[in-house]
């Protein structure tokens, strides 16, 4: 999996690597026992410091969908990659309601977003 940031970007370092990784279990790309580039490849392939891929890294074990092993890197769990396997079926659920609306996924996201916002 390409993992990419943009440091334009309002959304921070980290939580770009975290978004993307969740991105790619959800859509079944990361699978379970896979392993992720250590924290020192990533970070050098993407010329950002190491200890911003820990954090991103260290968030995604607390949600439960890494675990990191010493010597090992970080790998996917069997957790996490069924963790997200509900919500999967939900936003197939929304992706078919927006469509029949004639909605664009982006208003979509939009509503997410201030929902989110709003509470």
């Amino acid at each position: 999996m390409l993992l990419r940031v943009d440091p334009a970007s309002p959304l921070p370092l980290f939580e770009q690597l975290a978004t993307q990784v969740r991105a790619g279990v959800v859509a079944g790309t990361l699978t379970s026992g896979e392993r992720l580039p250590s924290a020192r490849d990533l970070a050098e392939s993407l010329d950002i410091n190491p200890h911003t891929v820990l954090h991103a890294y260290q968030l995604l074990r607390d949600e439960g969908l890494l675990e990191l092993r010493r010597g090992r890197g970080a790998v996917v769990t069997a957790r996490g990659a069924e963790h997200y396997a509900p919500l999967v079926g939900a936003l197939e659920t929304v992706r078919r309601e927006a469509a029949a609306l004639g909605l664009p996924l982006s208003a979509v996201a939009a509503m997410l977003s201030s929902t989110e916002e709003n509470r």
